[in-house]
């Protein structure tokens, strides 16, 4: 049992469908269910849903494509979304074995199958990315959170090398519940957003950049220095991690 068969059980309780000692024994049944599977080399989280509203994510890296799709089924099969991130095609090959219907969406290498048991999101999330080289991580937030059940809308190429862009999209920019910013080099454009808008900005320094970028060390430090207040900063790269943070926001 999931939260969204847990309240489809409460509303049919509600208007009589189902009797208080049938809706107990279904609840019984739930949560007797052992709260793991253990595959030997995974032990798969089936009550992640329950504490934090989202089923647990596979990380591809360091998995072999069979344990991918291993673990991958065993999520399916407890009637939970499936969100692989860091996937590689070979990866998803395997699991097309176990789940037929996964989509691969290459440009985040992620591999998704939705179910019934994702609430949607209260408003939008804005994805900003600052150059095109930035998209492969600000395309693993965006799909990451729309996967969460929210509405993302996509504003690419809009970095400070070009403040006009940016400026252009203003009204889109105030419209977010909470907005995603992915920048490498120095880093600067969390800082422009957040001084334009009254919404949380959750920073992404991306490893794109020259030699003194230190693969995006220098827009890590950058945002974390930032001027401008309401903006948290992720881990270089972690696309995931932003939008996660953000569909929590979004849920609220």
């Amino acid at each position: 049992m999931n939260p969204t068969e847990l309240r489809t059980l409460l509303d049919r309780l509600a208007t009589g469908d189902v009797t208080i000692d049938d809706a107990h024994r279904e609840v019984l049944e739930g949560f007797r269910a052992r709260p793991y599977g253990d595959l030997g080399f995974a032990r798969v989280d089936h009550h992640r849903s329950f504490r934090q509203g989202f089923p647990e994510v596979i990380l591809g890296l360091g998995k072999t494509p069979a344990q991918i799709a291993g673990i991958a089924a065993e999520v399916v099969r407890h009637g939970s979304t499936l969100l692989v991130t860091r996937a590689t095609p070979d990866a998803y090959a395997a699991v097309r074995e176990a789940v037929p219907a996964a989509t691969y969406h290459p440009d985040a290498a992620i591999i998704t199958f939705r179910q019934q048991d994702v609430s949607p999101g209260k408003g939008c999330i804005v994805v900003a990315a600052a150059g095109t080289s930035d998209l492969p991580v600000a395309e693993e937030a965006a799909v990451t959170a729309e996967v969460m059940g929210n509405e993302v809308v996509r504003l690419y190429d809009v970095g400070v090398a070009g403040l006009h862009r940016l400026l252009d999209e203003r009204a889109r920019l105030s419209a977010a519940r909470v907005v995603i910013v992915v920048a490498g080099m120095e880093g600067a454009l969390p800082s422009v957003v957040a001084g334009l808008i009254n919404a949380p900005v959750i920073a992404v320094p991306t490893s794109v950049g020259y030699g003194a970028s230190f693969s995006g060390l220098a827009a890590l430090l950058g945002m974390l220095n930032s001027c401008a207040s309401g903006v948290s900063v992720v881990n270089i790269d972690n696309g995931f991690g932003a939008a996660n943070v953000a569909s929590l926001i979004n849920h609220l």
